[in-house]
């Protein structure tokens, strides 16, 4: 089955020595009222770094540069219960960008410590693989379904070959 494609970008900064993460709570849409990453659709014909460059500045009206995006991985995600809502994310890091985070129609950000990050607001899957990208990791090839509550890892797929 061809998933369609998204994005996510996890901006990471250091202030006053605290290693910070920005965020979002999610106001419309897949997540409502969830804490979530940055990121959204890749457009027909966008490559997924671009889609990661526009939909953070959609988002937050930051600016990052694709050059400065590091890919980790990406993840399949498979919704029985609601199959349009399967998808393939694309998982950056960011370090640089420009710009103060702003408040848009989508998204309200925050930045979270590392050590603070709200992992029972997200998608039931983040607490599993997002403490290891935070901390300097890779994501291996995982999928996860989700359960007819839309919101409840029911399986999760270890990389191939473990």
């Amino acid at each position: 089955m061809s998933l369609p494609d998204v994005c996510v970008v996890y901006i990471l900064r250091t202030r006053a020595g605290v290693d910070e993460v920005l965020l979002g709570y999610k106001r419309t849409g897949l997540g409502l009222g969830r804490v979530v990453g940055i990121g959204g659709k890749v457009e027909q014909g966008e490559s997924v770094s671009a889609a990661a460059v526009r939909e953070v500045r959609e988002e937050t009206t930051l600016t990052v540069s694709a050059a400065d995006l590091t890919p980790v991985g990406s993840l399949d995600y498979y919704f029985p219960a609601r199959t349009q809502f399967s998808q393939r994310s694309h998982v950056f890091v960011c370090r640089t960008f420009r710009g103060r985070p702003v408040e848009t129609e989508e998204i309200v950000p925050a930045w979270f410590p590392v050590a603070e990050v709200p992992y029972e607001r997200m998608w039931d899957d983040a607490a599993r693989w997002l403490p290891g990208v935070l901390a300097g990791g890779r994501i291996a090839a995982t999928s996860y379904t989700f359960g007819d509550d839309l919101a409840t890892v029911v399986s999760e797929e270890p990389p191939v070959g473990v």
